[in-house]
Order: structure tokens, then C-alpha cells, then sequence
């Protein structure tokens, strides 16, 4: 996997994924990075690639992210598309329809429990874009991201300037003395870091 730039990604047709509607199994697209990288920006990129050539979508979010909107994918730049904000993943399935492309965001909301609808999604043939936060505030793996990338047929790693220094940032560090694992904010709460900067 190589990094140049803002947007990186291990294969150059990704932008495929959302179209495809031919494939005899499903596929999974990854979309990671910190916060403030444009990974909503980018699921609501596939909605629009999809619906142009006329291939049915549905997008969902974790009802606990309200930071934006309660119903819908919504960038930290006010960009917004409708989505179903859901509790857990059994939710999410029973809302899927005959949708052809599912998408997912924040999907560190949902924990490790989202990892067990994912590939019985992938084996109902649709294309599967999954989005969020690959590391907590601490550095370490966000679930359900370790199991995710291996599953993953396509793997995007997004990345935006460093608060501190403007280098590519690969961290997000809450700026809070909080030490939950999950605690729902924006720019209030978090800035983008690179390796250098983080946790200074």
C-alpha cells in the first residue's frame, strides 16, 4: 500500500466498486483514515457514482452520531445525504431492502458485533463500502477495523493535514482528559495528527 497525497488506495479502479452490479460475489471496499480526512466526502462520492448509472444505494450511520444530523452521512464541511441511523447491526440488516450498494459509516460506532452481518452481506452479492475511524484516541486498532481490512477486496486510506505541523495525519487525539473509548465530537474534541505530533 503506498501514500501520496490526501487519498491513497491499493487499487487504481476503486472508484469501480460502487458501480459494480456484474460480480458473482459480494465486495467490500475499506474507507479509513483519521478524523477530518473526508471519508463521509468520499461514501457520499460512491452514492452519487452508483445512482448515476442507476444502481440502487442505501447508506446507514450509528444513531448515536448526531454531531451533524441524526438522519443523515453529513461531512464536517456540511455536505449531506439521507441514511438510516440505526442502534446495531441485526437493525441495520433488517433495514438492507434490495439495495445493490450498502454503505456504512462510522463504523467504529458499532464495535466488533458489525463485523458479523459483514460477510453475510458480501455473500448476498452486493458491494459493501465501510467507513470510520481505523484507531482509537490511544493509538491502537478500532474494532472493527483489524478484521475488516483483511476481509477487505479494497482498501482506501485517507489522510489529512496535521493540526500542528500540516504533514499527513494518520491519528485522531481527543483533546479532552477522557479516557472513554468512544466519545462522539468534532473539532471541539479532536485534531488530526501525524506520527510526530501525536500525543504531544
Amino acid at each position: 500500500m503506498t501514500r501520496a497525497g490526501k487519498r491513497t488506495t491499493t487499487m487504481a479502479n476503486a472508484e469501480s466498486t460502487a458501480a459494480s452490479t456484474d460480480q458473482s460475489n459480494g465486495t467490500l471496499e475499506v474507507v479509513c483514515g483519521p478524523m477530518f480526512a473526508g471519508k463521509t466526502s468520499l461514501l457520499i462520492e460512491r452514492i452519487a457514482q452508483a445512482q448515476s448509472r442507476g444502481v440502487s444505494t442505501i447508506a446507514f450511520k450509528h444513531a448515536s452520531d448526531t454531531r451533524y444530523h441524526a438522519t443523515h452521512l453529513a461531512t464536517h464541511a456540511g455536505k449531506q445525504v439521507p441514511a438510516h441511523a440505526v442502534c446495531d447491526p441485526i437493525e441495520l440488516v433488517s433495514r438492507l431492502g434490495r439495495a445493490q450498494v450498502v454503505l456504512i459509516d462510522e463504523a467504529h460506532f458499532f464495535g466488533a458485533w458489525l463485523w458479523d452481518i459483514i460477510v453475510p452481506i458480501l455473500r448476498d452479492r452486493r458491494t459493501l463500502i465501510v467507513a470510520g475511524v481505523e484507531r482509537d484516541h490511544t493509538g491502537k486498532p478500532f474494532e472493527p477495523f483489524p478484521r475488516l481490512l483483511v476481509e477487505a477486496d479494497v482498501v482506501t486510506k485517507l489522510s489529512g493535514p496535521c493540526s500542528r505541523c500540516g504533514k499527513p495525519a494518520i491519528h485522531s487525539q481527543r483533546m479532552i482528559a477522557d479516557m472513554s473509548r468512544l466519545v462522539v465530537g468534532g473539532s471541539d474534541l479532536y485534531q488530526a495528527r501525524c506520527r510526530e505530533c501525536f500525543l504531544k
